[in-house]
C-alpha cells in the first residue's frame, strides 16, 4: 500500500512533526503490535503524534488519500482495532501525560494513557477515578465505551466521570466536548465508543481513594461452587458504600499465599475491597469464612495502584485473547448453574471469568444520562475471557467462550452487551447493545460528525441516512 501511495508518504514524512513508520522502518513490528496476540495486522503507514495538531493533520493525510483509519491508544482492546490492514494507523501511545489538580479533583490526561499512567499521578493525591482492572488498558478505549472497574459501585463508570474532552473529527477540527460545548457529542462519546473522532485527552472528576486499599480475596474450588456462588450474590448486596466486590471464575495462581496442592485449581473467588479502616473491612468480610469455609484466602492492605494492578501478570502482552460478556439482572440459580457446569471446562490456567457487581454508583446515573449500553438496572457484567499464551489451547478455547456465552442467554438482561467486552463487533450486536432509541441517536450524532463512517474500526455505530 505504501508503493501504491507514490510521493504522497514521502510528502506526508516531510510535512508531518510527528514520527511516520512504515514497514521498512525497525520499529514497525513493535508498534503495530498490540495485547492480543491473535491479532497480525498490518498498516502502510503508523502515524505516532504528541500533539491534537498532529492528529488533525495525520487524519486529514488518512480522508485525503482514502484510506482505512485506525487509532491506537493503549492497544488492549482483544478485537485489535487499534490496527488496520494496509491503512493508516494513528498511534496517541506517545500522549500519555497527566495533570492534577489535586483541590479542584480534577485530571487531565492524554489521549494514549493508560490506566497505569492515570493511577500513578493520581494516588499521589490519595485520588483516582474509576478505572479498568488491567493496568496496561488505555484510558480512550475504556472510558469511550464506558469502564468498569473496583470504584464502580462507588463512582459509576469511568465515562460517568468524564467533565469534558478533546476530539479530532472526521473533517481535521478539534472540538472540545462538555456539557456547554458540543453537548450532543459529549453525550455521545461517553459510551458510544470511538465512533466520533479521535479523542486526545480526557478530563475527569476524581475521588479520595487510597493510597491504601484493604483487600480480601477468598478462593473455593469448583466442588463448592453453587455454595460459593449463591453465598456472594446474596453478600454483595449488603456491602456498606466504603466497599466493593466482584466474583472470579479462575485457576488458582501459583502465589505464595496459595497452598501448594491447589496451584491452577479451577475454582471460583470472591474479591472485597475496602476503602475504609482495617477494622471495617474486617467486620464487612467476617460473615464469609463463617458461611462456605474457602480452600484458602488472602486479606491484606496494599496500595490502590497494585490493587490496579493485580491481573497484569495473568494478562501478558502479546497473549492470545478472545471475550464475550452479558449483563445479568440478578445471578439467579439457573445462571449459577451454567457457572459452575461451564468453568471447569476451560483448559487454558489463565483464562478467566470476572463476574462485575456493578453496585449503587451504576445504578444511579439515569440510563439516558450517557450513551452507554447497558441497562442501569443490570446488577452484574458476565464476562467470559480466553487467555491462551499457548497457541494450540486458542481455538479450543474460544469455542468454550462461545459455547458458555451461549449457554447464559437465557438468564441475561434482554440481548445487550457491554461494547468493551467484545471480540467481534456484529452489526446486530452492537444494536443491541445500545437499543432503538440510543442507537438511532448516536446514528444521527454520527451523521453530524462522521457522515462518511471514517471511524468504523469500532463498535461501529452507521450513520443515518
Amino acid at each position: 500500500m505504501a508503493q501504491t501511495l507514490g510521493t504522497s508518504v514521502g510528502a506526508f514524512r516531510a510535512a508531518f512533526t510527528g514520527r511516520v513508520i512504515t514497514p521498512e522502518d525497525p520499529e514497525y513490528d513493535k508498534a503495530r503490535s498490540v495485547f492480543n496476540g491473535a491479532i497480525d495486522r498490518h498498516p502502510a503507514i503508523i502515524a505516532r503524534c504528541t500533539t491534537p495538531d498532529e492528529v488533525a493533520v495525520a487524519v486529514k493525510f488518512g480522508t485525503d488519500q482514502d484510506l482505512e483509519i485506525s487509532v491506537r491508544g493503549g492497544g488492549h482492546n482483544f478485537a485489535g482495532f487499534a490496527v488496520c490492514e494496509g491503512g493508516l494507523m494513528i498511534d496517541l501511545s506517545e500522549m500519555r501525560q497527566v495533570t492534577v489538580d489535586a483541590a479542584a479533583r480534577r485530571a487531565v490526561a492524554g489521549g494514549g494513557a493508560t490506566w497505569h499512567d492515570v493511577d500513578a499521578a493520581t494516588q499521589v493525591h490519595g485520588l483516582a477515578v474509576t478505572g479498568g482492572f488491567i493496568s496496561r488498558t488505555g484510558i480512550g478505549g475504556l472510558t469511550l465505551g464506558g469502564g468498569i472497574g473496583h470504584l464502580t459501585a462507588q463512582a459509576g463508570l469511568s465515562c460517568d466521570n468524564l467533565v469534558s474532552a478533546q476530539v479530532v473529527t472526521a473533517d481535521s477540527r478539534i472540538l472540545t466536548a462538555s456539557a456547554n460545548e458540543n453537548p450532543d457529542l459529549f453525550w455521545a462519546i461517553r459510551g458510544g465508543g470511538g465512533n466520533f473522532g479521535v479523542v486526545t485527552s480526557f478530563a475527569y472528576r476524581l475521588h479520595q481513594v487510597g493510597p491504601l486499599v484493604n483487600l480480601g480475596l477468598f478462593f473455593w474450588g469448583v466442588g463448592k461452587g453453587s455454595a460459593a456462588l449463591r453465598f456472594s450474590r446474596d453478600f454483595l448486596k449488603t456491602l456498606p458504600q466504603n466497599a466493593s466486590g466482584f466474583i472470579g471464575g479462575l485457576s488458582a495462581p501459583p502465589a505464595p499465599f496459595v497452598p501448594r496442592q491447589h496451584h491452577f485449581a479451577p475454582g471460583f473467588a470472591l474479591i472485597v475491597v475496602g476503602y475504609g479502616s482495617p477494622e471495617e473491612h474486617g467486620w464487612a468480610i467476617k460473615p464469609i469464612r463463617d458461611a462456605v469455609a474457602p480452600l484458602f484466602e488472602l486479606v491484606t492492605p496494599m496500595p490502590y495502584v497494585q490493587l490496579q494492578q493485580m491481573f497484569d501478570e495473568a494478562n501478558p502482552w502479546g497473549t492470545l485473547a478472545y471475550e464475550k460478556a452479558l449483563y445479568l439482572d440478578e445471578l439467579t440459580d439457573g445462571a449459577i448453574q451454567v457457572f459452575t457446569e461451564y468453568l471447569p471446562k476451560k483448559t487454558s490456567p489463565l483464562s478467566l471469568v470476572p463476574v462485575f457487581f456493578l453496585g449503587d454508583g451504576y445504578a444511579r446515573v439515569p440510563d439516558d444520562e450517557t450513551a452507554f449500553g447497558g441497562s442501569r438496572k443490570a446488577r452484574y457484567a458476565f464476562n467470559i475471557s480466553a487467555v491462551c499464551p499457548d497457541p494450540a489451547l486458542y481455538d479450543g478455547e474460544r469455542s468454550w467462550v462461545r459455547s458458555f456465552w451461549q449457554a447464559l442467554r437465557p438468564h441475561a438482561s434482554g440481548v445487550g452487551s457491554y461494547v468493551n467486552f467484545m471480540s467481534e463487533y456484529e452489526e446486530d450486536r452492537v444494536k443491541a447493545a445500545y437499543g432503538t432509541a440510543k442507537y438511532e441517536r448516536l446514528a444521527r450524532i454520527k451523521a453530524q460528525y462522521d457522515p462518511d463512517n471514517v471511524f468504523h474500526l469500532n463498535a461501529n455505530i452507521k450513520p443515518a441516512l
